[in-house]
C-alpha cells in the first residue's frame, strides 16, 4: 500500500478524537485529509499537523463519490474513507464499499442510529430493555409517560453526547421538553420515550464483536445525563462484567455491528440486569479511547484506522494498569476570566494530562451536554482507585474563574 495515499475522513468530531485520527493517520504514512461542508466547527484545524481540508457544499454520497473518484481515482489513490463522528459513519461506509475499500455495513450503522430501532431489536431478541414508545408529537409524548410511568427519559432517536436527552419527572416537564425538541428548525422529527432505568451506568468498548473493556462513567447531577468523568477498567464482581458482556455481545450479534469499534452504554438495575441505554457504531468519545491506551497500551484509533485501510488490528492488552479522567465545568452561563491551577494540577502523582479547551475570555454556555465540558484531567495508575483519586485531586486543583451575568451573581452561582 503505497505512503502517497489519502485516507479521507467524511467529516469529523468536533475535538478530542477528531484531532487524534487526523494525526494517527499522518504516523501511519497516510495523508489524511478532512471532507467537510463546515470547516469552522473544527479549531484543531488551525494546528500546524492539521490534514488537508476539502470543503464541499453538503455531505451527498453520490456527490462525495464523484469527488472522490475525479480528485483521487478511487481506490487508485485512496486507503480508505471513514468518519470519527457518529453522524457521518454511514455515509462513509457506504462510500467505501462503493469503491471496494473496507468497511462496516452501511444499512447495517444507518439502522442502528435509530435508537427506537435499537430497541425494537434488542427487546425481541432478548436483551433487557426498558419500556419504550417512539413518537412524533409533544401529546403523543406525554400519553407515551403516562403508559409507562413516570420519571420517563425523553430523547431525540438519532442524537449523540447527551445532546437533547432528559428525564422527566411529570406531565408538564415531558410536554415542555418534548415540544422544545420538536420545534421546527431543532432536526428532530421523532423521539424516544423510555423508563428510567436507575443504577450504576457503564459502557462497553467493543471491537469486531470483542469486548476489549468496560468504563465506569460519572454522570452529572439530573435531570441531565452529562459525563462528569470516566475509569477503565472498571473493578467489578464477576457476575457483574459478566451480565454487561452478556448483553452487549447479544446485542451486537442482533445489530449486524461486528466490524470495527463499537460502544455500548448500559446500567445495571437492581435486579443484577445489564440493561443497555443505547449502542454507537462508533469509538467511545470522551476520550475513553486515550484512557484504554493508556490503562493497556492498546491504541484504538490506531487500529480502527488499520482495519479502514485494509490491515489487520491487534487488541490485546500489552500491561495492566487503569486510568481516569474528569471534565472541568463552568458553573453557569458567563465569561471564562482565568483559570488557576493548571500546573499544579499537572504536578500530581499520576496525571498524565491537563487540558482546556477554551481560551481566557471565551464566553461559556451551560447546554446540559457535552459541550458544557471546557477541560479535563487525566491520571492512570497501577490501582483503580489510585488513578480515580489522583484525577479527582488534579479536578479539584484547577480552578476556573468565571464572570457571571448579574441574575447567577446575585443567586450565590460561583
Amino acid at each position: 500500500m503505497s505512503a502517497e495515499k489519502a485516507l479521507l475522513f467524511v467529516e469529523s468530531n468536533t475535538s478530542g478524537t477528531g484531532r487524534l485520527f487526523a494525526r494517527t493517520a499522518r504516523t501511519m504514512g497516510f495523508a489524511p485529509v478532512l471532507i467537510t461542508a463546515r470547516p469552522e466547527k473544527y479549531a484543531y484545524l488551525a494546528d500546524a499537523d492539521a490534514p488537508e481540508v476539502v470543503v464541499v457544499p453538503g455531505v451527498d454520497e453520490d456527490e462525495l463519490h464523484a469527488l472522490i473518484a475525479d480528485r483521487w481515482g478511487g481506490a487508485a489513490g485512496v486507503a480508505g474513507i471513514t468518519s470519527s463522528s457518529e453522524y457521518f459513519i454511514a455515509t462513509a461506509a457506504a462510500l467505501a464499499a462503493r469503491f471496494g475499500l473496507a468497511g462496516p455495513d452501511a444499512a447495517s450503522v444507518r439502522a442502528a442510529r435509530d435508537k427506537s430501532w435499537q430497541r425494537q431489536v434488542l427487546a425481541a431478541g432478548g436483551v433487557p430493555c426498558p419500556a419504550f414508545r417512539a413518537v412524533s408529537s409533544a401529546p403523543d409524548a406525554v400519553a407515551a409517560a403516562r403508559e409507562i410511568g413516570f420519571p420517563v427519559v425523553l430523547k431525540p432517536v438519532d442524537g449523540s453526547g447527551s445532546v437533547g436527552v432528559r428525564a422527566c419527572a411529570g406531565e408538564g416537564e415531558v410536554q415542555a421538553h418534548a415540544a422544545a425538541l420538536l420545534a421546527p428548525g431543532g432536526g428532530n422529527a421523532r423521539l424516544l420515550v423510555e423508563g428510567f432505568v436507575t443504577g450504576p451506568e457503564f459502557s462497553m468498548e467493543m471491537f469486531s464483536g470483542r469486548v476489549v473493556g468496560i468504563t465506569r462513567k460519572h454522570l452529572g447531577a439530573p435531570p441531565f445525563f452529562v459525563e462528569a468523568g470516566h475509569d477503565y477498567p472498571a473493578s467489578l464482581p464477576a457476575d457483574v462484567a459478566r451480565a454487561l458482556a452478556d448483553s452487549a455481545t447479544r446485542g451486537t450479534e442482533l445489530l449486524g455491528l461486528g466490524w470495527g469499534p463499537l460502544h455500548w452504554e448500559l446500567r445495571v438495575d437492581a435486579t443484577g440486569r445489564a440493561v443497555p441505554m443505547e449502542v454507537n457504531p462508533r469509538l467511545a468519545g470522551g476520550f475513553i479511547p486515550e484512557l484504554v491506551r493508556h490503562a493497556q497500551g492498546i491504541d484504538l484509533i490506531r487500529e480502527t484506522l488499520r482495519l479502514v485501510v485494509g490491515q489487520t488490528p491487534e487488541v490485546t492488552p500489552v500491561r495492566h494498569r487503569h486510568a481516569s479522567i474528569r471534565f472541568l465545568f463552568p458553573p453557569a452561563d458567563g465569561r471564562l476570566d482565568a483559570v488557576e491551577g493548571s500546573d499544579d494540577a499537572r504536578g500530581i502523582e499520576g496525571v498524565v494530562d491537563v487540558a482546556l479547551y477554551r481560551s481566557v475570555g471565551d464566553p461559556l454556555v451551560v447546554h446540559g451536554d457535552f459541550r458544557d465540558r471546557i477541560g479535563h484531567v487525566m491520571a492512570c495508575a497501577d490501582g483503580f482507585d489510585s488513578a480515580s483519586e489522583a484525577a479527582e485531586r488534579a479536578r479539584d486543583t484547577v480552578r476556573l474563574r468565571v464572570d457571571l451575568p448579574a441574575a447567577a451573581a446575585l443567586e450565590g452561582v460561583t
